[in-house]
């Protein structure tokens, strides 16, 4: 191998997500074409660049050439990859058998340290609690001595591991390239790819690691992506402003929210805050208040199905109304202010139309119009 290719290899953070996400988008949607899907895809994500840089301050978010990195180390010698997603997993098909998923019990003690050490794992950030609870019940521990090999390059990949504790180096054709210092992960590509092992990892101390085997957690992510799209194609079918979308317009939209959650009498919206987004409702209803002399009064309630948070949006105005959870915890899907001008474009005119019908409700309930602005 020559000097040139045998260089330490430096592999962004960034790179990895977007891989991973890409490949998680794939399976779950299984497309005809991987080049067509590719291109489509790609140019979304360009399209929806956000403007500042995203969350690199994570310990074990480091690059290959640092002492805490998360990758498992790229591939630098030619070799020939195995058929990737050889090992088809269809969600759809899933019947969510009790035993599908391994459990391995763990102590009070054991569960707390496997919480700390995957706190900050990029791959686990996606997941809701139920689906990081299945991933914590399905790891189990491995204790490792000084000199024990983890992976071997060009072995099947078969598990992933999240540091505890211990020093180990990587290896890519017997040269060292880097160390893992107490903290980070590696081996995740075999997750989602049947591919050889990219590096050898060797332990330097006596260490603890978390391990998980890729089917499992295939299992877990792609089926919660699987059924968090299903879920919002449902409920934005039932948004009368949606229906002027296309229904890739929509498929589009449902990967574009995020899941939150609020307890009963918890404030979502406040009242002359600058508008970052709107919601949909998955679960519960929602009050609407607007201050008047002193107090605040109810505009409206909503409920599953409904959205708020839109006309802000439409009209670049302030929040002009408070919005709180009501009667138990309420669900909804979040769509941000980026998002929204790149998405719903097609039914801006339908939203721009609804102002004067919110207008009319406020006047009924103050009397006038003057300064009634958005409460929506």
């Amino acid at each position: 191998m020559s000097t040139d290719s045998s260089r330490r290899i430096q592999v962004p953070d960034e790179l990895k997500e977007v891989l991973l996400q890409f490949s998680i988008s794939y399976l779950v949607e299984q497309p005809p074409d991987l080049l067509d899907f590719a291109a489509e895809y790609f140019n979304k994500l360009q399209a929806n660049r956000p403007t500042t840089a995203t969350d690199n301050g994570a310990d074990d978010q480091i690059s290959l050439n640092s002492q805490d990195g998360d990758a498992e180390p790229p591939i630098v010698q030619s070799t020939r990859r195995k058929s990737v997603f050889a090992e088809a997993y269809d969600p759809e098909a899933d019947d969510d058998d009790e035993g599908a998923t391994a459990i391995f019990p763990k102590t009070d003690d054991q569960r707390a340290r496997l919480v700390e050490s995957v706190k900050n794992v990029l791959l686990f950030r996606s997941l809701e609690k139920e689906q990081m609870n299945q991933v914590l019940d399905a790891m189990f521990e491995r204790k490792v001595e000084p000199g024990d090999f983890i992976i071997r390059q060009g072995d099947d990949g078969d598990n992933f591991y999240v540091i505890e504790s211990g020093i180990y180096k990587v290896y890519i054709n017997d040269k060292h390239i880097s160390t893992y210092n107490h903290t980070g992960l590696f081996g995740e590509l075999a997750l989602l790819y049947n591919m050889p092992r990219a590096a050898t990892v060797q332990a330097e101390t006596v260490g603890l690691l978390w391990a998980m085997d890729r089917q499992t957690f295939r299992r877990i992510l792609l089926k919660s992506a699987f059924k968090k799209r299903k879920m919002y194609e449902e409920l934005l079918n039932n948004v009368p402003m949606l229906k002027a979308l296309q229904n890739y317009e929509r498929m589009n939209l449902a990967d574009a929210l995020v899941s939150k959650a609020y307890e009963d009498g918890e404030r979502i919206i406040k009242q002359g805050d600058a508008a970052d987004g709107m919601y949909f409702i998955e679960e519960g209803t929602v009050s609407v208040r607007m201050d008047q002399d002193d107090s605040e009064v109810e505009i409206s309630k909503l409920g599953k199905g409904q959205y708020f948070g839109e006309l802000a949006l439409v009209t670049h105005r302030p929040r002009a109304a408070s919005v709180y959870a009501t009667g138990g915890v309420v669900k909804l899907a979040f769509l941000d202010v980026r998002a929204f001008e790149r998405l719903l474009g097609p039914c801006m005119d339908i939203m721009k139309r609804n102002i004067d019908d919110y207008e009319s409700q406020l006047v009924k309930i103050f009397g006038s119009k003057n300064n009634i602005t958005d409460t929506r």
